[in-house]
């Protein structure tokens, strides 16, 4: 692999820069994370652009050394600059320079990663250039760094080391100076090893007239001085740069230009879109097969007829999934993108749900389509989601693998064996100390690349598709880390046989009539409530938070309380009925398959999809009588039943004459009784 410089298309997404940012303030729908991710990927900075002069003597000609810093403040202390393998200014040094040229070259072979760069070891050659310092006149030596990234400010850094820890790094590295102008909290100076107080923001020092002053009054001094010798001049910068859409490869939408000779590069005209990638191709990994099919990029100008050829790059594969949901929105419309009218109706998507991996790129890129559609006039919304939720991702259980049977039937050397289980931790350390070459391995994320996924398919034969479902969806909230348990599957399939054998058990009884509510018994009142608190709870857990795993402990519940309840009358057994289509209807969005037959066994005639979520009965859950908590300085010591209308002090006369609370401060004297509505009685005695 190597790095070329090629043309390429782009999306000019930094036009509107501001906008996404400010737009993140107003969408409350979205997690802090995700908008805190994209403002430090837009990256803005209000910041100095200042031009060190050439030193014409050895550079020979006019002309200044421009670069960004967001530390004007700090500008009395550089004691050099760097810039990147790409800059005129190194290509010039390096004219001469053999030892300059092939670290040039190994610079331009490495990362262009900013990450990367950033943890990469530092290094650097020096040149035979030099620039002026702008306010002293002082000569700064011009070094090569692998640090400076060309496309990302100017190309070029003023380095203060005492004050930047790559600029420190570098400098002790190849012993230049180190020249401190800001007081810190570690002091005037700035001796190695760096210290993260030494990038503090502090009052001047050693800057002449500067000296004393704050950031900002620093800040505006420095910039009147440079602005008078014309050198330099406050600007707001972003780390976004336009979005580059090429790629050399065959899949993803063509871009539709035609490059003539004549003319020049020509957009396709609309009558003759779309442009049709051909379908006899295989791609073999050597560059993009359609630069090597005539058949494809041999075309005509459509504005002056002559031979011309088709463009062979195709767009990053994000265009497309940038702008998918408003397709949706009229996806017969032929048009054009998207029906103006269905776009209003159905935009923005009200609920987006979408991986943490997608937070930036994807979401911006969206973000950024559908401002440019509403700038097109296709779409009248601002932004594209409402609400975003980001599922978390599954983890894998430990494991343990046997790497080498030594001759015993441990494992086949063709396949390498590996056990998960909730013991696998244990197992393999056992097997380890028993001298067999074992790997431990821990939690790790479930990716095709590790190799360590669970196959659906095999689950699904096994168990069935609702008990992958349930334990999915009940073993963490939506937005967090799933680990993935063996142990939990077999649990979530054992639930729903619990379910199935209780709802066989009762139809096979045949169905009971209506039930009547009126004449239900403080027990089945008590069992109805359960119910109803269940679908309280579920209706919360699922319409507004997407708490599906809450909504699920809400049904295990619930059961819980069915499976004990009489079955003697036809009133008990009418409300088993309605509790078990409670468990159902709840149940349907998470495991639909079981539901489904259940809800037809239960005596209903239409698909339980098309059945209306379970209706609340607020009277359900007002309770006639309340158990509370008694507890004697603080520990719990017995209950006592009360009339849930009962006042602060029946509740109080009541507690102080149960037989515990007597028993627990015989010989005290009660100095205070709590009483915490509904719930206990706490009484202080010594």
């Amino acid at each position: 692999i190597e790095k070329r410089e090629i043309p390429m298309y782009y999306f000019k997404i930094t036009a509107y820069a501001d906008e996404l940012l400010e737009s993140l303030d107003d969408m409350p729908g979205w997690p802090e994370q995700v908008k805190t991710m994209q403002r430090n990927w837009i990256g803005k900075s209000r910041g100095m652009e200042v031009q060190f002069p050439y030193d014409q003597a050895s550079i020979g000609e006019a002309g200044a050394l421009k670069v960004f810093t967001t530390r004007p403040d700090t500008l009395m202390g550089a004691t050099y600059v760097a810039v990147a393998a790409e800059h005129p200014l190194a290509t010039l040094a390096a004219q001469n320079n053999p030892e300059l040229q092939a670290f040039i070259a190994e610079c331009k072979g490495g990362s262009v990663a900013e990450a990367d760069v950033a943890t990469q070891e530092k290094k650097g050659l020096p040149t035979s250039l030099f620039v002026e310092h702008p306010l002293t006149g002082e000569k700064l030596p011009v070094w090569v760094a692998n640090y400076v990234l060309m496309h990302y400010g100017d190309g070029a850094v003023m380095a203060v080391p005492a004050h930047d820890e790559r600029d420190f790094e570098f400098a002790t590295k190849y012993n230049l100076p180190i020249k401190a102008v800001v007081r810190t909290s570690a002091g005037d100076e700035s001796p190695a090893p760096w210290q993260a107080a030494y990038g503090e923001h502090g009052p001047l020092i050693n800057s002449g007239e500067f000296d004393g002053l704050d950031f900002q009054a620093a800040f505006d001094a420095i910039e009147a001085a440079l602005t008078t010798k014309h050198l330099g001049q406050s600007r707001t910068q972003f780390r976004l740069r336009d979005w580059g859409i090429s790629r050399q490869r065959y899949w993803g939408c063509p871009i539709p230009i035609v490059h003539c000779d004549t003319c020049g590069d020509v957009p396709v005209p609309e009558e003759q879109l779309p442009v049709v990638l051909p379908e006899d191709v295989v791609p073999d990994g050597a560059g993009s097969p359609l630069a090597r099919m005539p058949e494809f990029f041999e075309c005509s100008c459509p504005k002056c007829g002559a031979p011309a050829k088709r463009e062979t790059d195709t767009m990053d594969t994000f265009v497309e999934s940038s702008w998918y949901y408003a397709r949706y929105a009229s996806p017969h419309f032929d048009g054009g993108l998207v029906e103006r009218k269905a776009a209003d109706h159905w935009l923005p998507v009200d609920q987006y749900i979408g991986g943490i991996e997608h937070a930036i790129l994807h979401l911006l890129y969206a973000r950024f389509f559908h401002k440019l559609m509403r700038d097109e006039g296709l779409v009248s919304s601002n932004e594209p989601f409402k609400n975003l939720l980001t599922q978390g991702m599954v983890i894998a259980d430990t494991y343990f693998r046997t790497l080498d049977n030594g001759g015993k039937d441990y494992f086949n050397p063709d396949d390498v064996e590996v056990e998960r289980d909730a013991k696998a931790k244990i197992i393999g350390a056992k097997l380890k100390s028993d001298g067999l070459p074992v790997e431990i391995g821990g939690s790790q994320k479930m990716s095709k690349s590790l190799n360590n996924g669970v196959d659906p398919q095999s689950m699904i034969e096994q168990y069935g598709a609702d008990t992958c479902r349930l334990f999915m969806m009940f073993a963490s909230p939506p937005d967090a880390s799933l680990e993935w348990s063996d142990a939990g599957v077999e649990g979530a399939h054992r639930f729903l046989k619990r379910v199935w054998r209780l709802a066989h058990a009762h139809v096979g009884q045949g169905l009971p009539g209506a039930l009547d509510v009126a004449g239900l018994n403080d027990e089945q009142k008590v069992i109805r409530r359960a119910i109803h608190q269940a679908i309280k709870q579920a209706s919360q857990d699922v319409g507004q938070h997407h708490k599906f795993n809450t909504a699920v402990a809400q049904v295990m519940t619930v059961m819980n309380v069915l499976e004990k309840a009489p079955q003697a009358t036809e009133q008990d057994r009418a409300l088993l009925q309605e509790g078990l289509e409670t468990v159902a209807l709840i149940l349907a969005p998470i495991t639909p398959h079981i539901s489904h037959v259940l809800w037809g066994q239960l005596g209903h005639a239409t698909a339980i999809i098309d059945a209306a979520w379970p209706t609340l009965d607020e009277s359900a859950l007002v309770q006639d009588t309340l158990q509370l908590v008694i507890q004697v300085n603080g520990k719990l010591r017995g209950h006592i039943e009360m009339p849930a209308a009962a006042s602060r002090e029946e509740i109080e006369a009541a507690a102080r004459t149960n037989e515990n609370v007597l028993r627990f401060t015989e010989g005290l004297t009660i100095r205070k009784v709590i009483v915490v509505p509904g719930k206990l009685v706490n009484i202080v005695a010594s």
